[in-house]
Formats: structure tokens, C-alpha cells, sequence
């Protein structure tokens, strides 16, 4: 699980290091740069959906498995054309396999570790948060050193390969079990949860979509607000990544924290807190603390790990847990969708921050409201 946490950005943030070297290498156009920096919310949303039906039908094992096979082969084949088409195509294909691979884990935790739910989902977002940092710092430093934006992108493949390994031994376990089982002794196929038709399912979607919505807007823009602040390129991407390294320990503990409490109001309140004084500073002293700024909105992104948590200890089952994974996941990235876009508007038609903030503090409103829906314990299958 950790080794397949390790790969579920590293495809977005190379690309993101490197976008203007492969705008170069492919001609891209604006557009279509556009529509690449898009793909993973339109691909976590859309195919993230599908999970559920996949896995009534297949061992979530051999899922995996497949799912990693096509993050492995989607970068490696992005990497050696050089048609447009083709790149965007096998960018597709590599973020399927992370789409599906978002909705199966924290299903695999709750049915493999239903104990340990919030210590396995610390474990597994901390190696997410690893992952995506060090794709983020080490993908342009790589493109040089071999000369090619290429092997920035591509050495990340070999990442997904490994992750697989692991995964096959069960897959195969499985596929024998099932041929070896007689109908008689095929359990009943269970009742199916339909999130979408409970409160509990769009507090979460809602709740998950208005944090991604930020998280998804800070990594677009937080150096660029930075930059006009008067900070250097260089440490405005290091105040950057300043908010995924602080992310770190806090993915780590936050699942443990939201695991022991009885209501997760407490988390909610605190991070609302956190993200709204840092919001705050952004507008009012970008350049005066900002390493201040910088530490409460990684306390604030937070709320990520939270969510992920969450979705296994408010469902009873794991067909559950994949039904409201897949439901606040895909529901939610479609919402993310809007943070960069909307904070790019904002800050095109005003020529400032204040506007693009005061749209993050209002999403912030709607996450809080989300939270305090979903903080008392209860089940989706009770809905």
C-alpha cells in the first residue's frame, strides 16, 4: 500500500515541474497545455466512478494491479513520442490507473487493517505527500542531468513498476481461489451502497471536493503569489514546497488523531482555523511571515488526510467504504476542478490576490459546513 501511495501524484507533479520544457518539446499549445494540467481531476473524477463497478466484478487485488500496469505503461509511452495526441492520450492512461488506485485504498485498509484504520491511512498518506515532493523537487534536476525533460518525466515509470510486484502474488492467489471455488460456496453478493442517496454521501463529496478545491489552487498559484510578493523564483518554489514537506508528519498523525476521537469536530474547527489565519496572511503580509503562512496552510491541508480517514470509519463494510470513496472522490474532484481555474479568472480580471482569497475563504465556509456535518460518528450503510 505505501509503495502504491509513492506513485498517486508523482505523475502530476513532475509534469507540473516540467510543463514548459514539454510545451517546448511538443509545441503544445495553450489550450492543450491547459487540458494536460486539467486531465488528473477530470480522470480521478470520471474513471474514480467506475471503482466500485470494477470490483464487484473483479478481486480488488488483480484491480490494482492492472491499475499500476497502466500508471507504469502510460508514462513510459507519454515519454517517447512526439505527437500531441499520443501524449495526452498516455497521460490518460497513466492517470486511470491512479484514479482507480485514489478509490481502492482506502477500501484495501479498512479490509485488511480494520483495527488500525487511522495509523494504515496516516502511513499511506504520508508516502502520498513523500511522493509527491519528491517528484515535485527532484523532476527538473533529473531532466538535466540526462538532458531531457524525457527522463524528468519518465523515471517516475519505473517507481510503478515496482509497486506492482507486490500486488501480483495476491492477484494470483485470488484468480486461483476463484477457480478453484463452486458456486455453492461463492458468498452472496452483498447490498449495494449508494452514497448519492444519503446526506452523509454529499457531505463528504462536498467536504473532500472544498479541500481538494484549495489544495488543487495552492499548488497552481501559491508560488506565483509569492513571486509578487517580491521573492525570488527559486524561493518562491521553495515556500512551495515548504507546504508539502510541513505535510508530511501532519498526514502522518492526523489519521491517528481522527481514528481516537469520538467527533471529528474538533479536527474540522482547527483546521478551518488554520487555514483561514493563513489565508489572512497571504492577503495582508504576504511578504512579512511567510513561513508563518506557509506552516498553517500545511496544518490546514491537513484536512486531506482527515477525509481520507473518514471515508473507512463511516462505513461499516468495505463494499461501503469503496462505494463512499468512489462517491466523495469523484463527486469531489469535479469541484476541485474549479479552484485553479476560477483563482486564475479572478486574479486575470483583478490584477491582485484579494479577490482569488476571498474565493478560497469561501470555499473554506463550505468545507466547514461539510465537516461539522460528517464530525458525529454514524454509517453510510445505515442511510
Amino acid at each position: 500500500m505505501l509503495l502504491v501511495a509513492l506513485n498517486l501524484r508523482a505523475v502530476v507533479t513532475s509534469l507540473g515541474a516540467l510543463l514548459d520544457e514539454v510545451r517546448d518539446g511538443l509545441g503544445l499549445s495553450g489550450a492543450t497545455a491547459g487540458l494536460v494540467t486539467t486531465l488528473p481531476t477530470i480522470a480521478f473524477a470520471g474513471l474514480g466512478a467506475l471503482t466500485p463497478w470494477l470490483v464487484r466484478r473483479v478481486a480488488p487485488a488483480r484491480v490494482l494491479v492492472v491499475a499500476m500496469l497502466a500508471l507504469a505503461v502510460g508514462q513510459v509511452l507519454r515519454v517517447i513520442t512526439d505527437s500531441t495526441l499520443v501524449f495526452v492520450l498516455t497521460s490518460a492512461l497513466a492517470l486511470s490507473g491512479i484514479a482507480v488506485a485514489n478509490i481502492l485504498l482506502p477500501m484495501l485498509v479498512k479490509q485488511h487493517f480494520p483495527h488500525r484504520t487511522g495509523l494504515v491511512t496516516g502511513a499511506y498518506t504520508m508516502a502520498l505527500t513523500v511522493g509527491t515532493t519528491v517528484a515535485a523537487a527532484s523532476a527538473v534536476p533529473i531532466a538535466h542531468a540526462f538532458g531531457s525533460w524525457r527522463a524528468g518525466l519518465g523515471v517516475w515509470a519505473a517507481m510503478a513498476a515496482v509497486a506492482v510486484l507486490p500486488w501480483v502474488p495476491l492477484a494470483l492467489r485470488t484468480r486461483a481461489g476463484a477457480r478453484r471455488a463452486t458456486p455453492t460456496a461463492v458468498a452472496a453478493v452483498p447490498v449495494r451502497v449508494r452514497p448519492a442517496r444519503t446526506r452523509l454521501g454529499w457531505a463528504m463529496a462536498v467536504y473532500f471536493g472544498a479541500q481538494s478545491l484549495s489544495g488543487y489552487a495552492i499548488m497552481g498559484w501559491l508560488a506565483q503569489l509569492f513571486r509578487d510578493a517580491g521573492y525570488q523564483p527559486e524561493s518562491a518554489g521553495l515556500l512551495l514546497a515548504g507546504v508539502t514537506a510541513l505535510g508530511v508528519p501532519i498526514a502522518l498523525v492526523m489519521p491517528t488523531l481522527a481514528g481516537r476521537l469520538g467527533s471529528l469536530r474538533p479536527l474540522v474547527l482547527g483546521l478551518t482555523t488554520a487555514s483561514t489565519l493563513a489565508y489572512l496572511g497571504l492577503a495582508l503580509a504576504p511578504n512579512r511571515a511567510a513561513l508563518l503562512w506557509v506552516a498553517l496552510l500545511a496544518i490546514g491541508q491537513g484536512a486531506f488526510p482527515m477525509i481520507l480517514t473518514a471515508i473507512g470509519l463511516r462505513a461499516r463494510t468495505a463494499e461501503g467504504t469503496v462505494a463512499l470513496s468512489a462517491f466523495a472522490q469523484s463527486t469531489g474532484y469535479v469541484i476541485a476542478a474549479l479552484g485553479p481555474l476560477m483563482v486564475g479568472i479572478l486574479y486575470e480580471v483583478t490584477g491582485g490576490w484579494t479577490a482569488p482569497i476571498g474565493f478560497l475563504l469561501g470555499a473554506l465556509a463550505v468545507q466547514t459546513m461539510a465537516g461539522l456535518a460528517i464530525a458525529r460518528p454514524r454509517y453510510v450503510e445505515d442511510e
